[in-house]
């Protein structure tokens, strides 16, 4: 647009205009009974399908009611807990089980796991000349939309895209899983390139190694990192695989999946939900907050002092004055969110004895302190627990990963779930996904001709 039509277009929408337009009065949501963000009266989600894939739980259900019951997370049946408990030296990495897992059904024998981490392995690499072309030379801040990008453009070099046939779909699912991190670490470094004037590294990824040692291997100048670092990794991204089919970018995948689109569009799709700051994005709310807590507490070991500042939060003094404490509470869990369980104890060990030990601690006082502080100030008594996000960003930032990768990588886990949830809606869906919209505009207006207005 020239400079004179722009301005002339933001007249017409101006933020007053726009939300004039746009506001549907609340009196129409409590009078149709609509639920809001499919979510019942009680926070409860609005069943949409059924799946065999993972189940979130967080509460309990009595004589009507929600009752707060200590979380747990169990993929096919599985739990979480216990797939993730083998703490043993030769017990390194997990990740690639889970994907197994979820693709397959069931768990794989030592046999099984090895013909498929190395058919992981042997995609890696991509089409020729895709590094330069979508990635260096169409480089974006965000490096979730260069994600989301690579994905659509993958989807031209594959002759079978629009084949939906089971093999094409299972093989489609791994090609990402295994391309994702690479695509991931190369579009990290080109945004450094362009936008801050940093050198452009590319490492060949090494055959081999686990997908948290090829990110780490690709991310590192050096390509130094010990099997500690590594071992956190594969823990995150076995934390983040798979969450449910009701998480906003599941839901994605299950509503293009309906459609018959191609898996490029759906998967693209889905990490578009994902960078939303309400979901995946939610990490760096969580990171910023608590980097403003550690800015303004003098004694990070006074409750009284943390206490003051999370209060200031809440009365929507202090950080983004919406209220709200990042990384407590949840959809679903109430008393516990085994990730954040998960994720806290392996921070635990990776901080003891290091420089990082006290900002731990402080997170373990601001989880423990929000909930009293919000009961104080808001006379809220609603069960809340730390979310996944609580530790995820500290742990990243331990290990030296840059912010710009905590949503990516997530991004990177989640494709799992996302394959397998595909699959699911795919054999079992059977019907596009349309929900219904009550209009309110009861009645007809009359049209008049453009001379006429």
């Amino acid at each position: 647009m020239t400079h004179g039509i722009e301005e002339s277009f933001s007249n017409l929408v101006l933020s007053a205009e726009f939300d004039r337009i746009n506001k549907i009065d609340p009196k129409y949501y409590e009078r149709f009974d609509v639920k809001r963000g499919l979510r019942n009266a009680d926070g409860t989600g609005v069943i949409a399908g059924m799946t065999n894939i993972s189940n979130v739980h967080g509460y309990l259900m009595s004589d009507g009611e929600k009752v707060a019951d200590e979380g747990y997370l169990r993929l096919r049946g599985y739990d979480l807990y216990d797939i993730l408990g083998d703490e043993s030296i030769d017990r390194r990495y997990s990740f690639e089980e889970v994907v197994y897992l979820l693709l397959l059904g069931e768990l794989p024998t030592k046999e099984q796991l090895a013909d498929f981490v190395a058919l992981i392995d042997d995609r890696r690499d991509l089409p020729d000349g895709f590094t330069a072309s979508a990635i260096m030379s169409n480089m974006s801040p965000n490096i979730m939309n260069v994600l989301a990008r690579s994905v659509l453009l993958l989807y031209g070099h594959d002759e079978d895209a629009e084949v939906r046939t089971a093999e094409h779909e299972m093989l489609t699912a791994l090609l990402l899983i295994s391309r994702l991190p690479r695509i991931m670490v190369l579009s990290y470094y080109a945004q450094r390139s362009r936008y801050y004037g940093e050198s452009m590294i590319i490492h060949p990824f090494i055959p081999g190694q686990s997908t948290a040692e090829t990110i780490l291997s690709m991310l590192r100048p050096d390509r130094h990192f010990t099997p500690e670092e590594a071992r956190m990794l594969d823990i995150l991204l076995c934390v983040h695989a798979e969450h449910g089919g009701g998480n906003n970018s599941t839901f994605t995948t299950r509503v293009l999946s309906s459609s018959d689109t191609d898996p490029y569009s759906t998967y693209a799709a889905a990490i578009g939900s994902l960078k939303g700051y309400r979901h995946g994005g939610a990490n760096h709310k969580v990171l910023a907050m608590q980097r403003e807590i550690k800015e303004a507490v003098a004694n990070w070991e006074s409750d009284d002092e943390v206490a003051a500042y999370l209060a200031k939060i809440v009365n929507k003094q202090a950080y983004d004055k919406t209220g709200l404490v990042y990384g407590m509470g949840h959809a679903v869990y109430t008393k516990s969110d085994p990730r954040a369980v998960i994720c806290k104890r392996f921070a635990e060990k990776l901080a003891a004895g290091t420089e990082h030990e006290a900002e731990f601690d402080l997170l373990k006082r601001i989880e423990r302190l929000a909930p009293e502080v919000i009961l104080r100030e808001k006379g809220t008594s609603k069960d809340m627990c730390a979310n996944v996000d609580m530790y995820t960003g500290f742990i990243y930032s331990m290990m030296g990963i840059p912010e710009d990768l905590f949503t990516p990588l997530f991004a990177c886990a989640r494709m799992a779930g996302w394959a397998a949830h595909r699959f699911e809606e795919i054999s079992s869906g059977k019907r596009i996904i349309r929900p219904a919209y009550k209009n309110t505009h009861t009645k007809r207006r009359e049209y008049k001709s453009i001379e006429e207005r």
